[in-house]
């Protein structure tokens, strides 16, 4: 069963603002304390198919995820999947127009693979919120700073 978690915020920029930091993907690091960086594979611009390359560092573990774009609209809508031998992670990010400018949705969606990601599952449902939550201000604050 995936772990799922989604959280809202109102972003005081218009949405093309907010899809062009997220679609840059070497800007990930600076918003997403977990993420050391994102290598695009496959040559071109980001688009659904473009494989991808994660990598993090948690705690003490660091590692790689393969992954891929899986959709992309212009200013409204990215998503990420991602996975190793332990989990698979759906990443979304859905921007819409909002008064004060925009409103950014970032859900999550991870299922465990195995046995010990399987054990680990309820310490992810716990830290889930706040690191996302986290990460959401983190982006709000670099989207001020420009």
């Amino acid at each position: 069963m995936a772990i799922h978690f989604s959280h809202t915020i109102d972003v005081g920029h218009e949405p093309k603002k907010i899809f062009a930091v997220l679609d840059d993907l070497a800007m990930t690091p600076k918003w997403l304390e977990r993420c050391t960086g994102i290598e695009q594979i496959s040559p071109g611009p980001n688009a659904a198919g473009t494989k991808l390359r994660y990598a993090y560092r948690q705690g003490w573990r660091t590692g790689t995820m393969d992954g891929e774009i899986v959709a992309r609209i212009a200013d409204e809508r990215l998503t990420f999947r991602y996975g190793d031998k332990m989990v698979s992670v759906l990443v979304d990010f859905h921007v819409t127009s909002a008064a004060a400018g925009a409103r950014l949705t970032h859900t999550i969606d991870i299922t465990p693979k195995n046995v010990w990601a399987k054990v680990l599952a309820p310490f992810i449902r716990r830290g889930l919120p706040g690191q996302t939550i986290t990460a959401m201000e983190r982006l709000r604050a670099l989207l001020d700073e420009s």
